[in-house]
């Protein structure tokens, strides 16, 4: 992590792990992108799509679920992309570069805490219905908020398959909620 501490407050990032991954990776020639995923993009199993290396797209996997610690708009395309670990396709890898693509086009993006922040606890979610083609789950998101900083967030796939919006929306409110009254009592 890089630490910035400024007078107005402090900046976390980490563009040099995001350098180093690029190189590793060997993936310093690609051209950058604007999101992390296409907007319909829905990946799924695909039994029949090209094989590719297991052991690199894990390893990708890995190094990207370390940068979501300070990189929250990359939480829900990773998260997608960690569903098919088991037996990643050539669609998958496609999915995973464009991220790296995003990274290249981002590198400095981090997490600001602002020095003079007040201490009301806001949480925010959404989620989408039945949006895993293969289990027809929803995919909760949710973040929280500290005064202006946000120190919580996730993206996670629902455990039971909801029957209309609604349901999916509500099991992701619960969800918000319980974090924010377990913070509430930890504060």
């Amino acid at each position: 992590f890089e630490i910035k501490q400024l007078r107005e407050g402090t900046f976390i990032c980490q563009a040099k792990y995001i350098q180093d991954m690029l190189k590793r990776f060997k993936l310093l020639d690609l051209k950058g992108a604007a999101t992390p995923m296409q907007t319909k993009c829905h990946l799924e199993l695909n039994p029949n799509g090209k094989e590719v290396d297991q052991k690199v797209y894990r390893s990708m996997i890995g190094s990207l679920l370390y940068l979501c610690a300070s990189r929250p708009d990359i939480v829900l395309s990773v998260g997608v992309c960690a569903r098919y670990q088991a037996a990643p396709k050539e669609s998958h890898q496609v999915a995973i570069k464009r991220i790296f693509r995003y990274l290249i086009h981002t590198p400095s993006y981090g997490l600001w805490y602002p020095k003079d922040g007040t201490l009301s606890l806001c949480g925010y979610t959404d989620s989408d219905w039945a949006g895993d083609k293969d289990d027809r789950k929803s995919t909760s998101g949710v973040c929280h908020l500290l005064g202006r900083s946000l120190v919580c967030w996730s993206s996670k796939k629902q455990n039971c398959v909801s029957l209309s919006t609604a349901e999916a929306e509500y099991v992701a409110a619960a969800s918000c909620c319980a974090q924010v009254l377990w913070m509430r009592h930890t504060l």
